[in-house]
């Protein structure tokens, strides 16, 4: 059995009754703080900032931990920030295709409703379909290589390259172009739009994702360690 820092369980613990409390704030309809503002179109779909926001932050913290290993790995070549990077990309993109779902739930429900459409390739969800894709060439591109120390460093010289493209495609380029996501040039930034009081889940939601984005990471780096290790007694 892979060696378990005592921290763990005490941090997995607090992960999870931090987002037992999350979730019943975010669902709370009672409560002069939680209340969620009855907001033309958006009404109580704007509870989905809590989860559908966060997922992204998530992912963005996650292919920076991922482009920190991948730049380690180019450094010393080591075989666990190999792992480490590519674990952290895997998860990564785990959380940007729920957020791909969510936004599409949510765009369904907002923007569309009374249509049958799911998707109407918005600028912003266009570019965070691509930034996806990117990350998905990324293992393609793993599995494209046989040698192990080739596949580390051609696959760290990709990353790096995928981690750059994250705020133009997420941030930069969608807020220049004419989208319906609040914050878009011409439309108000969702907290113009939304009750100050919603930060006091919405913020908290944010830390309590990247803490479960954290623990599904370390779990792919212990099981990655696991069978490398049994491959190399076989």
């Amino acid at each position: 059995m892979m060696y378990q820092p005592k921290y763990y369980k005490s941090i997995r613990l607090s992960v999870i009754i931090w987002m037992t409390v999350i979730l019943i704030g975010a669902f709370s309809f009672g409560g002069l703080w939680l209340n969620i503002p009855n907001v033309p179109m958006l009404e109580h779909t704007a509870r989905n900032l809590y989860f559908h926001v966060p997922m992204w932050f998530t992912m963005m913290t996650l292919t920076a931990l991922s482009a920190i290993h991948a730049f380690q790995c180019l450094r010393t070549k080591s075989e666990l920030s190999d792992i480490r990077s590519s674990a952290a990309a895997l998860i990564a993109i785990v959380f940007g295709l729920l957020g791909l779902a969510t936004g599409s739930m949510w765009a369904r429900f907002t923007w569309y409703e009374g249509t049958n459409l799911w998707w109407n390739f918005d600028p912003k969800q266009s570019m965070a379909a691509v930034q996806v894709c990117i990350y998905g060439a990324y293992f393609a591109l793993r599995s494209a290589i046989d040698d192990p120390h080739q596949r580390a460093r051609i696959a760290a010289v990709y990353n790096l390259f995928a981690f750059v493209t994250v705020p133009f495609l997420l941030y930069v380029l969608p807020r220049q172009l004419e989208s319906l996501h609040p914050g878009a040039e011409g439309n108000p930034a969702f907290s113009d739009i939304t009750d100050p009081m919603m930060r006091i889940v919405f913020y908290p939601a944010v830390l309590g994702f990247i803490g479960i984005g954290w623990i599904l990471y370390t779990q792919r780096v212990r099981l990655s360690r696991v069978s490398l290790t049994l491959k190399k007694m076989q």
